[in-house]
Parts: structure tokens; C-alpha cells; sequence
């Protein structure tokens, strides 16, 4: 297809990334041209008296700055991301900026790429706003708030789930009524796609090989926490499920129960719907065994001899390990197991424990390269090991602006 912009779209390789949660907006402005971040900033508690913006230039030496004060909504928090960026020469109406790229959480079976942003887009994504009630209503109003302030600009949704659509149906699938399935779109979709196909590429590279060629168990684990199985550059499986809800033990999610608590609870304990919901999203995991989500002050409590703490870090561990078994299991062969995301890439013990007597499956850490900390992917295996065990700090933002400038990028060539 031919476009009247090609000359300006040539020359612009800016990717502003926007990714808008509840009461929040995260963004980075990246230039694609070598990867370079320009600004990166935050505006949480929106819609409260003590609404916050930090936005950090990263050019020419800016220094990080602050503003609290009441921000109404997305739209106002969204212009005043505008206004910091203008005061930096890195406005929205620079025409060097090529695109928008958001993070969208749930793309059903729908979206399995990039995709540039329309009505018909939109209406999709808020039809699944039933299996993610928490993050498509956000995403959804970012969305709708960027374009009202660049209408004539590229807008591109990046999923969450898009990585995962390559799962078998024996995979993703739940053994429940197919036709109550279907009509419910009850199936695995998965989460963390964006940082799970950043993190499995950077594997292969740090192997020295093609993705095509790795097999990569890798385990993304921050607040939410998730594991995937992948084969050849390939989703075949992964642990979260419809929701965000289903798998790892995470700061604040039970990850796997019985789905026969919620009945039990309902019926014995009274609990309604909603209770049960934000017991199991908000009040359990880490959270609920312990009282703390953040993995340094579990740590903390374990090293005072604190034994609800020893236990929550017990179940957490556990389950990592059956999660590592099982996705073993589906690969029938590993490559390498990666760890990510905030506690995968700072909590030494955290890896330790969770490799700790699976060496007869090929797998160990050597205490010294486990023990470094650097921003840097590494691998932190014996060099006698079988299977690689690495650190790749994730970078999401960054696959997002990728994937948003090689799309647009290559429909203006067309």
C-alpha cells in the first residue's frame, strides 16, 4: 500500500510506549534507530489529591523531575507527560516521533501480533474486558486518550498474550464442556508474552545460537510471576491461564488452588464473588502466607530466624520447582532455564533454591557467578552443567517499541 507520509515516516524513528494500568501511566520514549531511551517517567494515583509524575530525561545530561499535584484522569495525566516531554525537546508533535505503542494485556486468540490500532481493535479488546476486568478497561482509556491527543499518529497495540498463541490445543485448553468453553472463551491464554519472548531471544543469543535451535524454560518473576515453556522460539506452554490468576505463587495471587475452594468458601465461609475475588488477587500469595510481598524483606525475616517467613519462601519454591519438572517434562529437552523480572533478576537465593537438586536433570548455579549483581544477561551455571542457567534482565518497553517501529516501519514501505 502506498502512503502520502512515506518521506516523513522514513525519518522518524521515535516510539513513544505507553502503558496504562488502573490509576497509572508507565512510558518510555525510545529512538529506534539504535535502541536509545530519550525519557522515561511514571504517573501513579491518578484521579487522587496526591497524584504523581517523575519524568527523567535521558538526553544531553536532564536531571529527573517531579510534580505532585492533583491529575484528574488519563487524559490530563497523558498532556502532562506531553508537557514534560515538550520541555525536553521531545514533544509529541516532534515529527520525529514515528508511533504510539501500548501494552494491551489480553488479546484473546484474536491477536497474535502488533497491530495498528482501529475501531474494529478497540471494540475486540473491550469485548474481553470480562477475562481482564483489572487491565483492558485501562488499556482501553490510554489508548482512547493518546489518540483524542495525536489522532493523525500510528497507534499500536502490543498483547500480553500474543506470544502465546502458538500453544497447542492440548496445551491450552481446560478439560471442561468444549461448548461451554467456546462460548465463554475459556482457554489458556497466557501473560507476560511481551517479556517471555524478549527474554527466550536473549538466551539464544547468549548460547550463541539461533532461537529456532533453543529450547528455554523461562521464569518471569516479579510482583505477578509466570513460567513458560518454550521450544524453538515457540510458546508450547505456559502457567498463567484466562487470568493472570493461575500458576506461580506471586507477591499478592495464590497462583494454583483447587477450583473447589471457591465453592467451599462461598458455602461455608459465606464470602461472596467479589470477596473471593480479592482474596485470591490481592490477599494471598506471599502476601497472605507472610505478610510481605517484597522478596528482600522475606529474606530479611528468614535471616532473623522468622518461620512464617521460611514457610511462605518453602511454598514459593516448591511450586517454581514443580513448574521447572513439569515444563522439562513438555520440552523433553532444555537448553537453558532463565530467570527474569525483579525477583529473578536480584534474588540470588531465589535461583539458588529454586535449582537446588535438580542436578540429575542437568541443572546448577555456581554460588560465585550466582552472587553478582549486573544489568547485564549472564549465565550463572558451573561450566560442567548441562543446561545453562542464566540472568536476562527483561526489557518489555523496549520489545514493545520494537515490534510497534518494525510494524509501522513496514506498512510505510508497502
Amino acid at each position: 500500500m502506498s502512503n502520502p507520509n512515506t518521506t516523513t515516516a522514513s525519518r522518524a524513528t521515535r516510539v513513544l510506549v505507553l502503558n496504562s494500568g488502573s490509576s497509572s501511566v508507565k512510558y518510555q520514549l525510545l529512538d529506534m534507530h539504535d535502541g536509545a531511551r530519550m525519557a522515561v517517567g511514571l504517573v501513579e494515583r491518578i484521579g487522587e489529591e496526591t497524584s504523581r509524575l517523575v519524568h527523567t530525561p535521558l538526553t544531553d545530561g536532564g536531571e529527573q523531575r517531579e510534580r505532585t499535584a492533583p491529575i484528574a484522569d488519563h487524559e490530563a495525566a497523558l498532556k502532562a507527560v506531553a508537557e514534560e516531554l515538550a520541555a525536553d525537546g521531545l514533544g509529541l508533535d516532534s515529527p520525529e516521533l514515528a508511533a504510539i505503542g501500548h501494552r494491551v494485556v489480553h488479546g484473546g486468540l484474536k491477536f497474535s501480533a502488533p497491530t495498528v490500532i482501529t475501531d474494529e481493535v478497540l471494540a475486540e479488546v473491550e469485548r474481553l474486558v470480562p477475562v481482564a476486568p483489572l487491565h483492558n478497561p485501562a488499556n482501553i482509556t490510554g489508548i482512547r486518550t493518546a489518540q483524542a491527543l495525536r489522532p493523525d499518529l500510528p497507534q499500536v497495540a502490543v498483547f500480553d498474550t500474543a506470544f502465546h498463541t502458538t500453544m497447542p490445543e492440548h496445551a491450552a485448553r481446560y478439560a471442561i464442556d468444549t461448548e461451554t468453553a467456546d462460548t465463554h472463551r475459556i482457554r489458556r491464554y497466557g501473560f507476560h508474552g511481551t517479556s517471555h519472548a524478549y527474554v527466550s531471544r536473549k538466551v539464544a543469543q547468549l548460547l550463541g545460537k539461533d532461537p529456532a535451535e533453543v529450547n528455554v524454560i523461562v521464569l518471569h518473576l516479579g510482583n505477578g510471576a509466570s513460567a513458560s515453556a518454550v521450544a524453538g522460539g515457540r510458546c508450547v506452554d505456559t502457567s498463567m491461564g484466562l487470568t493472570p490468576l493461575e500458576g506461580l505463587v506471586m507477591g499478592t495471587r495464590s497462583g494454583d488452588i483447587d477450583p473447589a475452594v471457591v465453592f467451599h468458601l462461598e458455602r461455608v465461609a459465606g464470602m461472596s464473588t467479589d470477596e473471593i475475588d480479592a482474596l485470591l488477587n490481592k490477599k494471598s500469595g506471599l502476601v497472605g502466607l507472610c505478610g510481605d510481598n517484597d522478596m528482600r524483606e522475606i529474606r530479611r525475616r528468614i535471616d532473623e530466624g522468622d518461620q512464617r517467613a521460611q514457610l511462605a519462601f518453602d511454598i514459593y519454591i516448591h511450586r517454581l520447582k514443580k513448574y521447572i519438572g513439569a515444563y522439562y517434562a513438555v520440552l523433553g529437552r532444555v537448553d537453558a532455564v532463565a530467570f527474569t523480572a525483579g525477583v529473578g533478576e536480584n534474588a540470588a537465593p531465589v535461583r539458588e533454591a529454586a535449582v537446588a537438586g535438580l542436578e540429575e536433570l542437568g541443572l546448577a548455579v555456581d554460588a560465585g557467578l550466582n552472587a553478582v549483581r549486573s544489568g547485564e544477561p549472564r549465565l550463572i551455571s558451573p561450566e560442567y552443567a548441562r543446561v545453562a542457567v542464566a540472568v536476562v534482565p527483561t526489557d518489555e518497553e523496549l520489545e514493545i517499541a520494537r515490534q510497534t517501529y518494525s510494524l509501522v516501519n513496514s506498512a510505510a514501505h508497502d
